[in-house]
């Protein structure tokens, strides 16, 4: 019985806790095929994104191209995000893009054309 129990507490002070670590990621969408474009924003599941609300992204030019700079805290190697224009999530019944942190660097540059894989 002491083998249980201390061989339980030795279990609970053992972190099986993933490090995490802060990433940047440089989101560049390019909308230029797409007519009146009232927002364009961007959705995820790594913080401070979310699936429930759009983060809107700012205008580099205006019906063309648009970017958000999103810096957050993970132990993942990569995040999942969709982009949504005038409120229509793209790649429709399709997976989430996946973004691979750039490990050799702070920044992670990532250009997407929307609805295209």
């Amino acid at each position: 019985m002491k083998k249980i129990v201390l061989l339980f507490i030795v279990l609970l002070t053992v972190s099986c806790v993933q490090k995490s670590y802060k990433r940047t990621v440089v989101f560049t969408l390019d909308v230029s095929k797409i007519k009146n474009i009232k927002k364009v924003g961007i959705r995820g599941n790594d913080k401070p994104l979310s699936w429930d609300n759009d983060m809107e992204m700012d205008v580099l030019k205006k019906d063309s191209l648009y970017q958000i700079t999103i810096t957050g805290e993970t132990g993942y190697k990569f995040t999942e995000v969709k982009f949504v224009v005038n409120d229509t999530f793209e790649l429709q019944n399709k997976n989430n893009r996946k973004v691979y942190f750039d490990e050799k660097k702070d920044t992670t540059f990532y250009k997407a054309t929307f609805n295209k894989e």
